[in-house]
Parts: structure tokens; sequence; C-alpha cells
């Protein structure tokens, strides 16, 4: 059972990014100037303390959330997922002219029971 997915064209950015870039991470910001938007860096380019959760793996790449963030998305599975335009952040897809972005939906009973059991 995964908490966090992608979509197949998302995943062929990430291709494209670890091919230039080699080892990276996925990081949910909650920041004010980008929103809440998954941006994804160089391994090592992030600074990750005790208060970032490991979510998942999507396509080789470490998926992190702040914990202050995930107390707003913990009843969610997310789905990354890319589109045309610029965000406005330091994430490597955007000389791209591309942005990653998140669905969610809550999750199942089976997948709430899992993930926050009780």
């Amino acid at each position: 059972m995964k908490r966090v997915e992608i979509t197949d064209k998302a995943a062929e950015v990430v291709k494209q990014l670890k091919t230039k870039h080699g080892d990276l991470i996925f990081h949910q910001s909650g920041g004010c100037c980008d929103g809440s938007a998954p941006m994804i860096f160089e391994k090592g380019d992030m600074y990750l303390d005790e208060s970032d959760i490991l979510l998942g793996n999507v396509e080789g790449v470490d998926f992190y959330m702040n914990q202050d963030q995930y107390e707003y998305w913990k009843h969610t599975h997310l789905t990354v997922d890319v589109t045309e335009g610029r965000g406005a952040s330091f994430s490597l897809e955007i000389p791209l002219g591309l942005r990653f972005l998140i669905h969610s939906r809550l999750l199942t009973e089976e997948e709430a029971s899992f993930f926050n059991p009780k």
C-alpha cells in the first residue's frame, strides 16, 4: 500500500531530472511563496531534520513532508503530477517550463487504518 504515487507523465520528468542531476528528493512544501507544492531537489540541497516525515518513494525518489504540513494532509493519499507553467520556486523542473503539483483524495478506510493506526 502506497501513500504517495506518481503519474506516468510526472515520472518521465523525474527520470529526465535524475539523468541530469543524480540523486533527488521530493519535499512537499507548505511555504508562503509556493503555496503547497511538491518540489524536487538534488539530494543534499534540501536540509531535512527530525520534523520532516518520509511518506514514501516515487520513481526512486524519497518524498518528504514537514510534520506541521503532514497534520493537514495525514488523511489523504497523494499523487504527484506535472503541468505546464512556471512555478515560483527553486524546484528543478522549473527551467523546463513545468511544475509539479499534487492531486489528493481522502484515504479509504483500509488505507486510514494502515497509515494512521489508533
